[in-house]
């Protein structure tokens, strides 16, 4: 199943886990492995609690402070910093399903 995800930013958290909770419910899978997978070079994946919203933020900055939005980047497209960012967080994430629900930790 296709999910497309909307950002408005050029470096943004999208919580994605309710549609991926609908998308293993309509498959009908109890009992498994759910992969989740971004193909685009630019956008990554990754497993983080949303209990406490300041580790978003923290995230978020070290993520612009270690791959800064102006540097000396060669690609010509001007996004370079979303390819590095992309690479270190990483494209695919693999949760476990136990009866039809996404095995997730707070």
């Amino acid at each position: 199943m296709m999910i497309n995800v909307k950002t408005s930013s050029r470096t943004e958290f999208v919580d994605i886990t309710t549609k991926v909770q609908k998308a293993v419910q309509d498959s009908g899978l109890q009992s498994g492995l759910c992969m989740v997978y971004v193909p685009h070079t630019t956008a990554a994946v990754t497993i983080n609690e949303s209990a406490d919203p300041s580790v978003k933020r923290d995230i978020l900055m070290i993520l612009n402070q270690v791959v800064p939005w102006k540097a000396d980047y060669r690609h010509l497209e001007g996004n370079s910093p979303a390819h590095v960012k992309s690479t270190l967080v990483g494209a695919s994430e693999l949760i476990m399903v136990d009866n039809g629900r996404l095995v997730l930790g707070t």
